[in-house]
């Protein structure tokens, strides 16, 4: 089990590494996370959402991700309120307080995780959030619960560049239940800028006054990893010619990982850009309104730069969305109005399905690959209808091709959509197929792996 200090102290991405590694030395390994609060998710092939972090890690370990990897998901909405995601379906709506009192999920992830662990050698396990958040003790699911029903071994994970690892590392260990405490058997120091043998001294101490080894120091990598939470935003730097606009409730950033070197998020369209994309949303008509205050300023770069919507992103660059009382109750809004496409949310339930889709539409950007196959998902509530669809039955086209949309979550992860988008920037865009190798590697160098593998 890999366990953290707090949020984004690098927990999914040293999960992933360690799946991988297990995975090259023979050993069947599966990734699990009871609990995941996030707004980037993923469809499995049998049409299941889980959190994105728990696919990647899946793909780490060369399995299909699967639904009992991640049994409860929470997309959050606002207001302290969020979309709940059980075994893959939406449940519904739930406010934090009221998700407490589900006691029923308890049994649902014990199940998940029993039916993986009887299917695989190895699980790996990853907490959420700080291990030691003592308000919540008996009630937190994927820390506490799943540490006392599974008794794994544990490692905990302290991120350096936040500042005062070796105090957050001895405060989480201190705090937690003794049971807990005796379950864990290292520590792992992650986001390192500076010269290692600068901590050796701190290293001393926090083993001898824990009793617990430091298996190593990972340095602070340069690598376009997926990112773990909405924290990682902050790690986005630059300022590429792809601008992706920041939504209030954005969702699926992880669309564009993959191109990362080449996109910078913004509020607003000031600056320097080639590519606007508008991602996808947890609630399009919501920010359609926020997107309505930049109207003026899309209009004036529609037909001079090309405009690309993502699902939600698509839907607000229609025509109009019309809401049968699925979100708001009854509404009916104009959209852009750049895209001849029309939405009605009619049903709570979403369209959740992986799809490989051909390019049939003259757009910019893909007609450079018009004939060939992108893959992608669908996670949508809205059907809409489109006079120019662009892949197969699937999005819309404007007349002259600089605007675009799609439902495909996941279309920049294809190769040849990535070397199209480069050669019209004119820039040289690397894909890396398979950035677990380079993250297993430099785990492999850095940390005691014999010590961590010791059963």
């Amino acid at each position: 089990m890999v366990a953290g200090t707090s949020s984004s102290a690098g927990k999914s991405t040293i999960v992933a590494a360690i799946c991988r590694i297990l995975a090259k030395r023979g050993y069947e390994v599966a990734p699990f996370k009871a609990q995941n609060m996030s707004l980037n998710s993923f469809v499995t092939k049998n049409g299941k959402e889980i959190a994105f972090a728990q696919a990647y890690q899946a793909f780490a370990a060369g399995i299909e991700p699967d639904e009992r990897m991640n049994p409860i998901l929470l997309k959050p909405k606002g207001n302290f309120v969020s979309q709940l995601v059980v075994m893959g379906e939406v449940v519904g709506d739930v406010s934090y307080i009221d998700y407490l009192k589900l006691e029923w999920l308890k049994d649902v992830v014990m199940r998940a995780y029993e039916e993986l662990a009887s299917e695989f050698e190895i699980i790996v396990i990853e907490g959420a959030g700080g291990f030691a958040e003592i308000n919540l003790f008996e009630r937190d699911i994927p820390n506490i619960f799943v540490a006392r029903f599974a008794k794994p071994k544990i490692v905990i994970v302290g991120d350096i560049d936040r500042g005062g690892v070796f105090a957050s590392l001895y405060g989480t260990y201190m705090l937690l239940p003794s049971d807990v405490r005796e379950l864990v058997k290292g520590f792992i120091i992650n986001k390192l800028r500076g010269r290692k043998e600068l901590l050796d001294d701190g290293i001393r101490k926090i083993e001898e006054i824990c009793g617990v080894k430091v298996l190593g120091v990972l340095p602070y990598l340069e690598i376009n990893l997926p990112s773990e939470d909405s924290l990682n935003l902050e790690e986005w730097k630059g300022n590429g010619p792809v601008k992706i606009l920041k939504l209030p409730r954005m969702s699926n950033y992880t669309d564009f990982e993959s191109v990362r070197n080449v996109c910078h998020f913004s509020k607003d369209l000031s600056g320097d850009f080639e590519v606007l994309i508008v991602p996808g949303s947890k609630d399009t008509v919501a920010d359609l309104a926020y997107l309505k205050t930049l109207e003026d300023e899309i209009r004036a770069i529609a037909g001079k730069k090309p405009i690309i919507g993502i699902c939600g992103g698509y839907q607000m660059l229609g025509k109009e969305i019309i809401d049968h009382g699925v979100e708001h109750g009854f509404l009916r809004v104009k959209g852009l109005g750049l895209l001849d496409a029309f939405t009605e949310f009619r049903s709570y339930k979403k369209i959740t399905k992986q799809v490989v889709k051909k390019v049939t539409g003259d757009a910019v950007i893909l007609e450079e690959i018009r004939g060939q196959k992108v893959w992608g998902y669908e996670i949508h509530k809205g059907i809409t209808k489109a006079s120019r669809p662009v892949l197969e039955d699937d999005g819309c086209v404007s007349d002259d091709g600089m605007v675009w949309g799609t439902y495909l979550h996941g279309i920049f992860w294809n190769k040849n959509l990535i070397e199209a988008l480069g050669n019209y920037l004119g820039l040289k865009i690397e894909f890396r197929e398979d950035w677990a190798e380079r993250l297993a590697e430099e785990f492999e160098k850095n940390i005691n792996l014999s010590f961590l593998f010791e059963y």
